[in-house]
């Protein structure tokens, strides 16, 4: 079975302006500045927004913020580590939520 998410599908994005064009225009106008240099530099924005879509299982930027995080000059050993980072975070949320059990039990004793 092919996958459900196709590379290609990336430039098929914009076709949500024709929808709303005025909403469409400012989502990208505000993604833009928000990618921009600041008081973290646009390089470093790159692999946040990598190390995000590992977080929120988004294929679509996975492949398209690791092509930017190759091109900015990031080596696959960075990316891995920021990888581990979002691993690691995800996996603190699993002890939060055994914790969340620990209390449900306690209050059916």
């Amino acid at each position: 079975m092919p996958s459900y998410y196709q590379s290609e599908d990336l430039a098929r994005f914009s076709e949500l302006s024709k929808t709303n064009p005025e909403h469409y225009a400012k989502y990208m106008a505000w993604y833009a500045h928000a990618m921009e240099d600041g008081a973290l530099p646009s390089k470093v924005k790159k692999l946040i927004a990598l190390a995000a879509a590992f977080a929120i299982d988004e294929p679509y930027c996975i492949d398209s913020y690791a092509k930017q995080c190759l091109a900015a000059g990031f080596s696959p050993e960075e990316m891995g580590e920021a990888a581990n980072v979002v691993a690691a975070i995800r996996g603190g949320g699993v002890v939060a939520h055994w914790v969340q059990a620990c209390n449900t039990l306690e209050r059916e004793e």
